[in-house]
């Protein structure tokens, strides 16, 4: 005679129980930690400071640059991110998996490093030289240039979130299209790209919230010349800089909200894996 085996639900049930309150504590510790730094920063400003942020014309100027050229950042890294990630997505190459791995450098690449690699570009190549002295391009000191860096810094986040877009979207449906009278170009316009819209957008606006708080290159290439190459980021800088903390932290509250809005649009649209 065989003895039926004891149920193990309630075993499994109080195990997963506490495997379940342990990740939840470790997020609530989290959370409540980040919380606790913003509630700080809002605790330590006051209304004077708040009212010259508001008020500020130099603020406002910063803050209009940082969105425009963050904007335009974004748009060309979305303009480079099709394209690159359709075809890592999809195409097989010699040399794929270096190529791959230089598209990801920017993301690990110490900010200020970037700026310093362009500015030694920029003033002492040949080709650099030749973009800016006889092209007339100038990066240097200039708007551009600021446009340059954030594109830089932020254009692998969106080529990360667009090749892992197209890498969701399955090809059978691209092989039916072919098999229907589509070429390669029309499969992608019709199937490919309507699919991975929602990650190529997360990925415009992560790249732009990266660029929108962009500092350190900004602040070696194009320096920080007020109502010229002064943005949002380097205002924080310069306002603390010479004691006026209270306006610092309002606006780095301002560029927190901006980057949480962000980032609840990216998980709205479907959210974004790197």
């Amino acid at each position: 005679m065989v003895k039926a085996s004891r149920p193990t639900t309630a075993v499994c049930s109080w195990q997963g129980r506490l495997f379940a309150a342990g990740g939840f504590f470790f997020v609530a510790l989290f959370t409540l930690f980040i919380a606790a730094l913003i509630v700080a920063d809002a605790l330590y400003v006051d209304a004077a400071a708040v009212r010259k942020v508001l008020s500020s014309s130099y603020v406002l100027d910063a803050l209009w640059l940082s969105v425009w050229t963050s904007l335009a950042s974004a748009a060309l890294g979305v303009l480079f991110a099709v394209p690159v990630g359709y075809s890592l997505s999809r195409f097989h190459f010699p040399g794929r998996v270096v190529v791959d791995s230089i598209i990801d450098l920017p993301i690990v690449f110490p900010p200020l490093v970037v700026g310093l690699t362009l500015l030694v570009f920029f003033s002492q190549t040949g080709l650099g030289r030749w973009i800016q002295d006889d092209l007339g391009i100038e990066f240097i000191f200039q708007r551009k240039g600021v446009i340059l860096c954030q594109f830089v810094v932020s254009a692998s986040l969106a080529i990360r979130s667009a090749r892992t877009a197209f890498d969701d979207v399955d090809r059978r449906l691209e092989n039916v299209a072919l098999t229907l009278g589509c070429g390669r170009m029309g499969a992608f316009w019709h199937v490919s790209l309507p699919l991975a819209r929602n990650g190529i957008a997360a990925g415009a606006i992560l790249a732009w919230a990266r660029s929108f708080g962009l500092f350190g290159p900004l602040l070696i290439l194009v320096g920080s010349f007020r109502g010229r190459t002064e943005v949002l980021a380097t205002t924080v800088f310069l306002e603390q800089a010479v004691g006026h903390v209270e306006v610092a932290l309002a606006l780095g509250l301002l560029m927190i909200l901006v980057a949480l809005v962000a980032l609840t649009v990216i998980r709205l649209l479907g959210g974004l894996r790197l």
